[in-house]
């Protein structure tokens, strides 16, 4: 498989389809590529006629990770995203995925060098802003937990977690992240956050937000807000695993008929 050395770690990646537009497909905390297939989040795979780029992030699936904490921030891991289209698509205007981390990947990408981006997807956006310091809050906490009793331990808080309603029928699955690494990637999530809403507002690129309810960790709050952001927005919400169902053919709706 091939692999893309940046800031210490090494993402691994691979790509689908001959030719035809680019589109990037990111994922979100402690998940992967593969890890996002098994819940129904593989969006990519209802496209025709497009290549699409599957990574996963540093320290998350088969990508390596360091053990600096600034380098799990979404600004940092715009760079890395950045540095991985140089390599695969230099020059081109792709279309971007992702849920959750993977949203704040995204934007900070597009605030940093709008025109790489022909078309955004922003799935399931978590806390920001205000929001934001009390989520931080959590994963600290849960960096302290896993310190101490190990992913075993962080597993079972989980199990008494509400789970939304979009995701009642999807497999249990595990943080795809090493045990060792995984507190430093909680804390690097506690300390990030979304670019400031001034920042946003001035994304001029097609944009599709895919949201869903019941879930305090990706509040619709910040889902509308996006959506009343940027100006080329739209917004559709899934109640239910059949909403989820939808998304893979919305998006690719979204990018061929807005890219």
């Amino acid at each position: 498989m091939p692999g893309l050395q940046v800031r210490g770690a090494t993402l691994d990646y691979d790509i689908t389809g001959d030719d035809g537009p680019l589109v990037v497909q990111l994922h979100g905390l402690t998940s992967s590529r593969a890890r996002d297939a098994q819940l129904g989040l593989d969006l990519g795979r209802a496209l025709r006629g497009h290549r699409v780029l599957r990574y996963d992030a540093r320290a998350h699936g088969r990508s390596t990770g360091t053990d600096r904490e600034k380098d799990y921030g979404w600004g940092a891991l715009a760079e890395d995203l950045l540095a991985l289209l140089d390599r695969v698509a230099p020059g081109e205007s792709v279309h971007g995925v992702g849920p959750s981390m993977g949203t704040g990947t995204l934007l900070h990408a597009a605030v940093a060098d709008a025109r790489r981006f022909a078309t955004l997807t922003l799935v399931t956006p978590p806390t920001a802003w205000k929001r934001r310091r009390a989520q931080g809050d959590l994963y600290r906490a849960n960096a302290d937990l896993v310190e101490r009793g190990g992913i075993a331990a962080l597993l079972e808080l989980g199990d008494t977690a509400p789970v939304p309603p979009a995701l009642a029928d999807a497999p249990e699955t595990r943080p795809a992240v090493p045990p060792e690494l995984l507190p430093t990637v909680l804390r690097g999530a506690a300390g990030t956050d979304l670019p400031k809403p001034k920042r946003i507002s001035r994304i001029d690129v097609p944009t599709l937000v895919l949201a869903w309810t019941g879930d305090r960790t990706h509040p619709l709050k910040t889902a509308r807000t996006l959506r009343e952001l940027i100006p080329a927005g739209r917004l559709v919400v899934a109640r239910s695993p059949y909403g989820v169902m939808a998304w893979p053919g919305l998006f690719a709706e979204h990018v061929t008929t807005r890219g």
